[in-house]
């Protein structure tokens, strides 16, 4: 049995939704999921999971959430080399800047990313769940 963190970090619930989605989807492929908010997980945590779905949405200029998830991701992106990732996030204007430089920066710390990353305008529709879901049954 594969085991799966799922961090992530959400202001208005939108992004805890695709995180419960994703849980969701690795639970159904028969994964050992843990669902956890950014503030609970770090570079020592990296290791303890055969794959890690990440998830965030843009803020500000397009950018990660600067006062938890940015620091987390600082410090996790050294132990990413090799490891099974996927990500995603919503958004609520722009055009996805921040997934596309999000992504760029996981594949310069040597992470596998799966899958497309998956992203959802305000709350995820009901495509967006299932694209989540997915993404989840990716990683497990």
């Amino acid at each position: 049995m594969s085991k799966v963190a799922v961090v992530y970090w959400s202001g208005t619930g939108n992004t805890q939704a695709m995180a419960e989605a994703v849980a969701d989807g690795a639970r159904e492929k028969g994964a050992e999921v843990a669902l956890l908010e950014a503030s609970a997980f770090g570079s020592g945590q990296v290791a303890e999971y055969d794959a890690i779905a990440f998830g965030c949405p843009a803020m500000g200029d397009e950018v990660l959430e600067e006062s938890e998830f940015e620091p987390m991701f600082s410090d996790v992106e050294g132990a990413l080399s090799g490891k099974k990732l996927a990500l995603f996030g919503s958004y609520g204007w722009g055009d996805g800047q921040w997934m596309r430089d999000w992504e760029d920066r996981c594949k310069a710390a040597g992470a596998n990313l799966v899958t497309d990353s998956v992203t959802a305008n305000d709350a995820p529709d009901d495509d967006a769940v299932a694209a989540c879901k997915e993404l989840g049954a990716a990683l497990a």
